[in-house]
């Protein structure tokens, strides 16, 4: 077999071909002209300066002439590098990449949002739309006795308890609780971080002046009776201003992105080929 006639059949090899059409299309886009915008990298005094200002961020010190050097070299290798991935294609398929490109554009809608200031007019009305989400904490004065951990035996015995309390009987600690038996002015916040979560909602919903329970908490079980309640009520917007400017910038961050992205979803036609 003739010199030529291996090559023909090297040539007829479907591995081959494979290898020999990824390296032309390889060639093709790595020699592949950049457009005529992305054939000189521009290093300009805004350049600089955000150079300059990322690294002072950073040092918390403004950098030496030698360091500004090195930035600008360090600039122009990530100019070179992202423009030939650009024209190899590298950007593309890559789930990283499209998360990163999305991020990017979404905080250009933000950007705005972000740089607004609220008035004391839209401050009220997002005040008003929910006073008790804003309302300050209501506060009890109560009295407990704690029963002890939360088993069957304690709880058996808290129904006769309860009785001689309702009875007119003076509290007495079935269990010693290193807590006050009498708490005056507590909030909800604060009854929560003694007793839990648990017990501070159940105590909004005991009535006053009498003995209830059991009410568990995160130590037990134990009787209360509610001497008096301060309902909570919606404070000035003077008084709570930057908790509503939060709340209000990011309802308005979301509606911003929102919008932006119905905009730009009004310019495609999407199809879902998906069997049913």
């Amino acid at each position: 077999m003739t010199l030529k006639q291996r090559a023909a059949k090297w040539l007829r090899e479907p591995l081959l071909q494979f290898l020999l059409i990824g390296l032309v299309i390889y060639a093709v886009l790595a020699n592949r002209p950049p457009d005529p915008g992305e054939q000189r990298i521009v290093v300009n005094e805004r350049v600089v300066s955000q150079l300059v200002a990322r690294w002072t961020q950073s040092f918390r010190r403004a950098p030496s002439q030698a360091e500004i050097d090195g930035l600008i070299r360090d600039h122009v290798k990530d100019e070179v590098y992202y423009r030939a991935a650009l024209r190899l294609g590298l950007d593309r398929d890559d789930e990283a990449v499209r998360r990163l490109m999305r991020n990017k554009l979404v905080a250009t809608a933000a950007s705005e949002a972000e740089a607004t200031r609220p008035t004391d007019d839209q401050l009220q009305t997002l005040l008003d739309n929910d006073p008790a989400r804003y309302a300050a904490d209501a506060r009890f004065d109560f009295t407990q006795v704690y029963l002890g951990s939360d088993t069957p035996q304690v709880r058996s015995k808290a129904a006769a308890v309860l009785t001689s309390l309702k009875r007119g009987d003076s509290p007495t600690a079935e269990v010693r609780l290193p807590l006050p038996r009498t708490i005056a002015g507590a909030s909800s916040t604060d009854i929560a971080s003694q007793f839990g979560d648990e017990f501070a909602a159940a105590l909004r919903d005991l009535p006053v002046g009498e003995w209830r329970g059991p009410v568990a908490s995160g130590l037990g079980l134990h009787l209360v009776r509610v001497e008096r309640k301060l309902p909570g009520n919606a404070p000035q917007v003077s008084a709570i201003r930057q908790r509503l400017e939060n709340d209000w910038r990011a309802g308005a961050l979301a509606a911003a992105q929102e919008r932006q992205y119905r905009e730009l979803l009004a310019a495609y036609e999407v199809v879902t080929e998906v069997a049913p």
